[in-house]
């Protein structure tokens, strides 16, 4: 791996003090200022990589999209069987969600006040919405799921997901991450591959988790 020079750790050290500030606070409470306080660097250099705090919060967007696709692509794209897919790749969701959570409830609260923010946030669902829908199709075609409108389907799964990971894991104290996965797990198999799946997979799903709440 090639060696992280000055100015990339500084755009990084920007990036990771954002995704912190988020933790405990809202983006309306973000400002340059706050951002740089931990960084040990001026506001300077906030402006040598960022033109403004949207393009800091979609550059943040964009990384995530690029993390969940590469994380979920065993269901996307992999050949396989597709309930065993699904549920991994909805595993793997949950994880990226019970660290990101914060970011996403930011990204959310802000689209309501900023209309750049609103179109990156539905850009991020739609990239979700069109690898979903082709999935869909494609085990369609297999004859692997029942033939129905496949567009919406997707649609509505994909604001499942956001909903209940910005719901779970958005603030403190999070909830069960297992709870969470199982949760998504059976809605995702039951709804596109029939309830007889869930049924086998039922001592999975219906598991309860005896963990404490995670903070």
């Amino acid at each position: 791996m090639p060696k992280m020079g000055k100015a990339d750790r500084t755009r990084v050290m920007i990036l990771n003090s954002a995704l912190e500030f988020l933790w405990d606070h809202r983006f309306r409470d973000l400002t340059v200022a706050s951002l740089m306080a931990p960084t040990n660097a001026g506001r300077s250099a906030f402006y040598r990589y960022f033109g403004d705090l949207h393009e800091l919060m979609r550059t943040l967007l964009d990384m995530l999209r690029d993390e969940i696709l590469d994380s979920t692509s065993i269901w996307f794209a992999d050949s396989g069987d597709p309930v065993l897919l699904v549920d991994e790749a909805i595993g793997r969701l949950v994880d990226i969600g019970y660290r990101r959570g914060p970011f996403l409830r930011a990204i959310v609260d802000a689209a309501v006040t900023d209309s750049r923010i609103e179109g990156d946030w539905q850009q991020f669902l739609k990239v979700f919405d069109d690898a979903t829908c082709s999935r869909i199709e494609a085990d369609q075609a297999q004859g692997l799921i029942l033939q129905f409108d496949a567009p919406p389907v997707a649609y509505s799964l994909t604001r499942v997901n956001a909903h209940t990971l910005i719901d779970a894991f958005g603030q403190k104290p999070r909830k069960h991450k297992a709870r969470v996965q199982q949760a998504l797990a059976r809605v995702w198999i039951s709804t596109l591959y029939g309830n007889e799946w869930v049924a086998e997979r039922a001592s999975t799903l219906d598991r309860k988790p005896t963990e404490p709440p995670e903070s």
